[in-house]
């Protein structure tokens, strides 16, 4: 398998999923990472492929669609995630990113906030792009205007988040609200918030992704939309195994997020 990173609270589960349902047909499960560049990405699957791995889970950020079309000539069972190819559609499964952007940004809007700020991960990622036009989705549906100011690039790991979100609070753009693209993002924006004596869910509020275990224990507790890491991780391998047996199975290609309402939105409506 190969993933953008070994730690972290999306590819760790992600991971813990595939291994414990291959484990369990006697294969065994090695891993690898890309860490967000092209030429350790194609190092990593040229590693796999010279050990003669049976088969391949494949979460690449940086390899072309047409790279990853070859490997799976070289590889037949392979299952991409979190990317999309017409030409390899039966073998790639998607978490509907767009939707999840929309379904946190509409929450914010129905809840009488009309300025709402979005911190991005990595604009290199697909998952940013598609989070980011959810939430232009939602802006639009509602009838107002995209406002640039609103919007700042952050990271979905840790590093330099705290300077952005300072960035943006020096902005004089009057948001109410804030979509943050995962939750590390969210957690930072808390930390802003109480050094500048603001409480989440009154004076500012927050929507995160990704629904962290430590979600529901900060406070006030996040509203998030909840990724299906599980889901994705089993189907990968259970597809996966469906290859190499050469099973039919049809695999379960987009998986949409949900919105965990909690007490980090404040009610402007009322």
């Amino acid at each position: 398998m190969l993933v953008g990173s070994l730690d972290g609270p999306y590819y760790g589960p992600l991971m813990h999923n595939v291994e414990s349902t291959i484990r369990k047909h006697n294969l065994h499960f090695v891993v690898t990472s890309g860490l967000e560049s092209q030429d350790r990405e194609t190092n990593s699957i040229n590693f796999l492929q010279a050990k003669r791995v049976d088969g391949l889970v494949i979460h690449a950020d940086q390899l072309s669609d047409d790279e990853l079309i070859q490997v799976v000539k070289e590889t037949p069972a392979t299952i991409i995630l979190n990317r999309y190819g017409s030409e390899l559609s039966s073998q790639c499964i998607t978490i509907n990113n767009e939707l999840g952007g929309y379904l946190a940004t509409k929450h914010l809007l129905e809840n009488g906030h009309t300025r709402v700020a979005c911190i991005t991960g990595q604009m290199s990622k697909i998952d940013s792009r598609d989070r980011l036009q959810g939430y232009r989705n939602a802006i639009t549906e509602f009838g107002l205007s995209y406002d640039p100011d609103l919007i700042i690039e952050g990271r979905f790991d840790h590093q330099g988040n705290a300077d952005v979100i300072d960035r943006l609070f020096q902005r004089d753009n009057g948001m109410t609200a804030i979509f943050c693209q995962n939750d590390h993002i969210a957690l930072k924006v808390y930390d802003a918030c109480s050094e500048r004596n603001l409480k989440v869910g009154e004076d500012i509020s927050i929507v995160g992704f990704d629904n962290h275990s430590y979600c529901q224990y900060i406070n006030p507790k996040l509203t998030t939309m909840n990724l299906p890491i599980v889901e994705m991780g089993n189907e990968a391998a259970i597809g996966l195994l469906a290859l190499l047996k050469k099973k039919n199975h049809k695999l379960k290609t987009n998986l949409t997020p949900e919105l965990i309402c909690r007490d980090s939105v404040k009610n402007l409506n009322k």
